[in-house]
């Protein structure tokens, strides 16, 4: 049975105006209204949704029908289990396209937000549709570009394929579409390279490929699309240069290459495009100085960007390039969003800068080592909505120049050598501001009540005094590495009960702040990440902090705390990182710890008071990057399946190279850090996070073998478990570790040789056997005889670094030559077989000579004529 089932269907050819009615006047498309009655035969309604629709009456006014306003085409059909359904099309399912081929003379076909990936024939459908001039069906779970003959879709002129996900290269026929002005695969998942060729794309205005894994250079042929109009290839691996010939694009109105891998210099050709109104080739590979974009000729009209005044966005940010910024940038008059952040700019920058900016609302140039060298009367021409400068030299007095901002929302001026207190009138500013960074500069004073912004990062500075009270609205609040002083109850708990505060972010580190943690967080319920580390707090963790669901990040690590892990805390099942160390925690570890927290990343516990022996739970810690149990009093033998740790073994799931928190209001990532001991020395990382595989166990009191299956963790980077009761051998099986770069063995029991595996591990930079029962010849390798000898000694071992020559013998015990651990264990079975065997075979021949008398008697005889035989070789012998 037909069903009316085919939930939202969207009927698009072109839009004029974003105005959409049900009901429009005037008289509707005649091919079109015959179309939609023909439909009415098809569909079988059951709930006479289409009474409305009557033969004669203008299929305008007809109920789920919406026909442009001006055309008076048909552009949305609205029909289902009710009427205007497209408002809520997040979850659709479309189960049959049987009546589709009466519309087979409709224009345009548009779908979102439909799950066609359990369709089988809606190709099919499409291609009944050969009239088509507008196809889109984006966000459709589609896995594969529909292979469209272009010989039939000679009309189509719309192709948008954006949302899906095909894991595949660009068919070469979407070029040769003759009529084809919009292109659209963006988000999409598109790997390989861009057709090197094309056909008559001629028509082609608007090419949208971004945010997919396309890696080859920027073909030719998109220089010859004389009509295009807008250019999106950012968000790929595209490479390469920049071709000169992109200045014949002289329709071209929008470019965007950032996010790519381009290099060489910046086109300066650019600027030959008169129309071109926005320009992003940011976070790309781009060299040489910036002055070469406007290459001023007279130093008054830019050159390289001489047609370009009606440009009114310009990217550059997160390259390489160098000099100067030019004068000549004040003479873009258009210009509303330039970002040249974190290049190697120097110089100094003056209100010359800024002379026609007077339309200027974003200024984005943080990271470069530039001086603003502006009078403290100044009077900016411009109403800046973001103003990003930090690393610049801005201080030592504040600039008094914001003041003039009125609708100022974002200010980074961190980093920029200012001293002082903050004036009054700057903690007063709009309740228009959303993100406020004064941090690492050396500011003084108290901190006021915090009513804005959402977002406040006031870290690195000499503020004192009691924490700031802040309000409902506060996002993110850093105040670490100040000198604020005081208990935590008057900031956390004297709250308005009846406000539900978002404060998602919270970072008190660094300070003098002492007391207990108090019980109040409940009113927090929103916090992701929390970090009080190096203050003077003490006491346990409170049970209050049960409501913290959405936590991640949980750092309390350089206090005074006390007392075991609370239950309550394995209610926070989020959590990535749990940094304890260096408290006073006691007792053993709850199995739950393994159990609760599956997407844990950073687990460090190191130098507390921890006791008894390891969890096997802790082996479901599937996502562990980091593990610090060091400096405790854990005995018992290292778990078993503690090569079960997959991020160890496959690496981590992260694809960046950091792990960040984003938030729901500020929308300003985070990035997570974790101290790791490695080579004798605490290093935190941040940035490369997500490279660093750490598993330190050392100072305990651990006994039993190194676990065979330890060397399947072959991304482990770092590795110490000395200062242990270890016995054995080191497994074979370490030379499998190929990015080991740090390994801390020293003050165990260990015995036997060193594997000769172990010279295969061309990334190990730190080594430490010593202090072990160790015996026989170093193992000859690139990377061991570069370390220093005290990496070896307290051992019996011979060969360089070492003074002693294993030639010598003396008291090296052991040959130049190493047994394999499983070489000695087959040997071993090699013995106890031989043994097995001879003994059966013994008793086999004398059960037989026992009970077969006739064998026994030719057995005897036997033995007699051999007997005899001997006799007389013997007497010949004598003779002779």
């Amino acid at each position: 049975m037909k069903v009316l089932a085919i939930t939202f269907c969207f009927f698009l050819f072109f839009i004029l105006t974003n105005t959409k009615l049900s009901v429009c006047i005037g008289i509707c498309r005649e091919n079109e209204q015959q179309t939609l009655e023909s439909l009415k035969k098809e569909v079988y309604d059951p709930a006479n949704f289409l009474s409305s629709w009557i033969v004669g009456k203008d299929c305008c006014e007809w109920e789920g029908v919406v026909c442009h306003n001006l055309t008076r085409h048909v552009i949305e059909l609205h029909i289902g289990n009710g009427l205007y359904v497209h408002l809520s099309r997040y979850d659709l399912r479309i189960y049959n396209f049987d009546w589709l081929p009466s519309l087979s003379n409709l224009e345009n076909l548009e779908m979102e937000d439909v799950d066609l990936s359990n369709v089988t024939n809606w190709l099919q459908v499409i291609n009944m549709l050969p009239s088509l001039v507008d196809l889109r069906l984006y966000k459709c779970s589609l896995h594969h570009i529909p292979p469209l003959l272009h010989h039939n879709f000679s009309s189509l002129e719309t192709l948008d394929l954006s949302g899906n996900n095909f894991s595949s290269s660009i068919p070469k026929w979407v070029f040769n579409l003759p009529n084809l002005v919009s292109l659209n695969l963006a988000y999409s998942n598109l790997i390989g390279a861009i057709p090197r060729e094309a056909g008559n794309v001629t028509k082609l205005r608007n090419l949208y490929l971004a945010y997919n894994k396309l890696n080859s250079t920027i073909p030719n042929w998109i220089y010859r699309c004389k009509d295009l109009d807008s250019l999106f290839l950012n968000a790929n691996n595209i490479k390469g240069l920049v071709s000169n010939a992109i200045s014949n694009l002289s329709s071209i109105t929008s470019i965007d290459l950032s996010e790519n891998m381009l290099s060489g210099k910046l086109p300066n050709v650019i600027g030959k495009l008169s129309k071109l109104s926005s320009l992003s080739l940011s976070k790309n590979l781009f060299e040489g100085e910036v002055f070469e974009l406007f290459n001023s000729r007279s130093n008054f009209l830019p050159a390289g960007l001489r047609n370009s005044f009606s440009l009114t966005q310009l990217g550059l940010g997160n390259n390489k390039l160098t000099g100067t910024l030019p004068e000549s940038l004040g003479q873009l008059s258009m210009l509303e969003w330039f970002d040249i952040s974190n290049n190697r700019l120097e110089g100094v920058v003056t209100e010359n800068h800024f002379t026609n900016l007077t339309k200027l609302e974003y200024f984005k140039a943080s990271d470069n080592n530039l001086t603003l060298g502006v009078s403290q009367n100044w009077i900016p021409s411009f109403q800046a909505l973001d103003i990003e400068i930090s690393g610049w030299n801005i201080g030592p007095h504040f600039p008094m120049w914001l003041q003039t901002q009125k609708y100022i929302q974002r200010v980074d001026i961190s980093n920029g050598g200012i001293q002082g207190e903050v004036p009054t009138w700057f903690w007063n500013l709009s309740s228009q501001v959303q993100f406020l960074d004064l941090s690492h500069n050396q500011f003084v004073g108290e901190v006021p009540i915090i009513s804005i912004p959402s977002w406040l990062m006031l870290s690195g500075n000499k503020f004192t005094g009691p924490l700031p009270q802040i309000s409902p609205n506060v996002n993110a609040l850093d105040l670490s590495n100040n000198s604020f002083s005081g208990g935590l109850s008057h900031f956390l708990c004297e709250t308005n009960d009846n406000v539900s505060y978002i404060l998602e972010f919270l970072n008190l580190e660094g300070n003098d702040l002492s007391g207990e943690i108090p019980d109040c967080w409940i009113n927090w319920p929103e916090l992701i990440v929390l970090n009080l580390r190096d203050n003077n707090l003490i006491g346990g963790i409170p049970k209050s902090m049960e409501v913290l669901s959405n936590l991640k990040s949980l750092d309390f690590r350089r206090n005074r705390l006390t007392g075991p892990l609370p239950s309550s805390l394995s209610d926070c099942t989020k959590l990535l990182k749990i940094d304890l160390a260096e408290n006073e925690f006691v007792g053993q570890l709850p199995p739950w710890l393994g159990m609760k927290f599956s997407d844990l990343i950073i687990l460090s516990l190191s130098s507390n008071r921890f006791y008894g022996e390891l969890p096997p739970e802790i082996c479901y810690l599937k996502d562990l990057q980091i593990l610090d149990l060091a400096n405790n009093s854990f005995f018992g033998t290292i778990p078993r399946c503690i090569g079960n740790l997959i991020a160890m073994i496959a690496g981590s799931k992260w694809r960046e190279a950091d792990i960040d928190y984003n938030y729901n209001y500020s929308r300003v990532p985070v990035r997570e850090s974790a101290m790791v001991t490695t080579k004798g020395n605490i290093y935190q990382y941040d940035k490369t996070l997500a490279l660093v595989t750490s598993m330190d166990m050392s100072i305990n009191n651990l006994s039993g073998d190194i676990p065979i299956s330890f060397t399947s963790l072959v991304e482990l980077r770092i590795c110490n478990f000395s200062k242990n009761h270890l016995t054995g051998r080191i497994p074979n099986g370490i030379g499998d570790m190929k990015v080991l770069e740090s390994l801390d063995l020293s003050e165990n029991q260990l015995s036997g040789q060193i594997p000769q595996s172990i010279s295969s591990l061309s990334t190990l930079s730190f080594l430490n056997l010593s202090y072990n029962s160790l015996s026989g010849k170093i193992p000859v390798g690139s990377q061991l005889q570069s370390f220093n000898s005290s990496s070896f000694q307290g051992n019996e071992l011979c060969g360089l670094p070492l003074l002693v020559n294993c030639s010598l013998g003396g008291q090296i015990r052991h040959v130049d030559t190493e047994k394999d651990e499983r070489d000695e264990d087959e040997l071993d079975w090699f013995y106890i077989a031989m043994s097995i065997g001879f003994g059966l075979n013994f008793w086999g021949v004398c059960s037989c000579l026992l009970f077969k008398r006739s064998w026994r008697h030719a057995y005897y005889r036997f033995l007699d004529s051999c007997w005899e035989s001997l006799c007389v070789k013997i007497q010949v012998w004598e003779w002779i």
